[in-house]
């Protein structure tokens, strides 16, 4: 089952590492056409960033790109508007004075819209369902994997208090959305 797993990277903004057991890794997503995204826009928070396609760590987490303003979409699964649980990361925390671009996640309510841009140009929206917080070392699967034949999309950041010792915070936030149709 995969959990989140916390990080000993150095630095003052932080990420839900993911941790993706071969079972979760998509190896049979059923064919859509439906590109990769490449923008992310939430407009209640003032997001609107690039996307970086990311796989796993060595260590079996998801991974994501050094950039705490640009988002990663874990690319060994669903592209957001296929079935599934498309899942998109994104720092929490200031870097040099910039806020990460999640650091507002946790304002959204259900109701909220968020769009992705497809490199084909295509704009698909998502309507938020809940936010639910997790334990760093609490079981992630519902966040990666959904048999409903819907499409989601589930974004991950942390938040919560910061750990020095471990360097990470101790919550992780996601945001499950469902797309509209």
């Amino acid at each position: 089952m995969p959990q989140f797993q916390a990080t000993s990277k150095v630095r003052n903004f932080e990420t839900a590492p993911l941790t993706v057991p071969q079972a979760i890794v998509y190896e049979n997503v059923p064919v859509v056409q439906i590109s990769a995204p490449v923008q992310l826009k939430i407009s209640k928070i003032n997001v609107d960033t690039t996307i970086k396609a990311v796989g796993l760590t060595a260590d079996g987490d998801m991974d994501i790109d050094e950039n705490p303003k640009q988002a990663a979409w874990y690319m060994l699964g669903p592209k957001p508007g296929q079935e599934g649980s498309a899942v998109v990361a994104g720092h929490y925390g200031w870097k040099n004075g910039v806020a990460s671009v999640f650091n507002d996640l946790h304002t959204l309510v259900a109701g909220d819209e968020i769009s992705t841009l497809g490199e084909d140009g295509d704009i698909l929206t998502f309507v938020v369902t809940r936010l639910v917080t997790y334990a760093p070392n609490q079981d992630a699967t519902d966040v990666f994997k959904s048999d409903d034949g819907k499409a989601h999309l589930n974004l991950v950041t942390c938040q919560g208090s910061w750990n020095n010792s471990v360097r990470t915070y101790s919550e992780r936030l996601v945001v499950f959305s469902d797309i509209i149709h």
